[in-house]
């Protein structure tokens, strides 16, 4: 319970509760020396609650349903009508209160007195959009130490997995030399695999890496996944981009796994696969194409992997990317990234 009490949702909660009590207090005593204190309880009472219904009314309804929507004109007569509504509403609730516990004769409200209460709901009306503001930069702030809290849980699983990285190489590199005397395609996937290792040690922890290492480490992947395939499956990689530029590590990766994880279909040894990288209108495009593996276990729509590369891409490019996946004529399984280039 106490978890749930001070998560960042229920942190939201009461913070948007302690600005109403502290507004309801400040109406409370504003009252008390003029009206008594059960008077300006009410009063107080009263008005936070008409108050909270301007605010939440257009920062919740109108303004997302309306405004943001370029409906200027719906949201116009919307918010006068909730104005007049709440301002005349408070006004007549409050006059109410009065004749019917304080006032020795019943009293009406003039024309002035109307006035008043609009004015005051049109301000707060206006003040709403800051409190909108102040509700969205609490929020930005939230999401902010959210991200920084898992960027560095994630540095500190990659300073983990990256004991002793040197004594592993140089233990490969014994197998490597051992395996080239009686197996030479054995060494060569062993050299592989180290050049792999290397990758995850030395570069994934940089912001970005250069293309052709990028590819490179594709190349390695497709070699060993190959080799425990019989029938080898059929590979195309079709490259006609500038091998020099910059994206950050390990954005490719989750395409070309998803396949060998999910695509291959060991049975009938039908295997298509067609992996494609080229660059349109500064543009990084990346699509895979392969069979459909008919003989697969039902998977969900959409993986872990694919949840976290979005995530991932939405962190460093907000909404200025593309990914898709789909299954094209019940015959093939296709995915499409593109990225900006800088």
């Amino acid at each position: 319970m106490v978890p749930k009490l001070f998560s960042e949702n229920a942190r939201l909660i009461w913070l948007h509760c302690l600005v109403w009590v502290s507004i309801g207090i400040i109406s409370f005593f504003s009252m008390l020396q003029a009206d008594g204190p059960a008077k300006s309880a009410l009063s107080a009472l009263n008005s936070c609650a008409f108050y909270a219904i301007i605010v939440y009314g257009n920062i919740n309804f109108l303004y997302p349903r309306f405004y943001q929507k370029k409906k200027y004109l719906l949201y116009l007569l919307s918010s006068i009508f909730l104005l007049v509504v709440a301002g005349l509403g408070r006004g007549y609730l409050s006059l109410f209160i009065r004749n019917e516990n304080f006032a020795a004769s019943p009293q009406w409200q003039g024309t002035s007195t109307h006035f008043t209460f609009l004015l005051a709901v049109t301000t707060v009306f206006v003040l709403s959009f800051v409190f909108r503001l102040a509700m969205a930069y609490f929020s930005l702030k939230q999401q902010s130490e959210k991200i920084l809290l898992q960027q560095s849980q994630i540095e500190l699983k990659l300073l983990k997995a990256q004991v002793q990285p040197h004594f592993l190489f140089n233990t490969l590199n014994a197998i490597y030399y051992e395996a080239f005397l009686e197996a030479p395609r054995t060494a060569l996937l062993i050299d592989r695999l180290s050049d792999m290792i290397r990758y995850f040690v030395d570069q994934s922890t940089h912001e970005t890496v250069p293309l052709a290492t990028e590819i490179q480490f594709l190349d390695n992947y497709i070699a060993l996944e190959k080799m425990r395939i019989q029938p080898e499956p059929e590979i195309v990689f079709h490259c006609t981009i500038n091998d020099q530029q910059k994206i950050p590590p390990m954005l490719l990766m989750t395409f070309v796994e998803n396949i060998f994880k999910h695509g291959i279909d060991k049975i009938s040894g039908n295997n298509k696969i067609c992996i494609s990288l080229s660059e349109n209108e500064h543009q990084l495009v990346f699509q895979t194409r392969n069979s459909l593996n008919r003989n697969a276990e039902p998977m969900r729509k959409q993986g872990t992997g694919l949840s976290n590369l979005r995530q991932r891409l939405t962190i460093l490019y907000g909404n200025n990317f593309h990914l898709h996946t789909a299954e094209v004529q019940d015959e093939h399984f296709e995915a499409l990234l593109k990225i900006p280039l800088t």
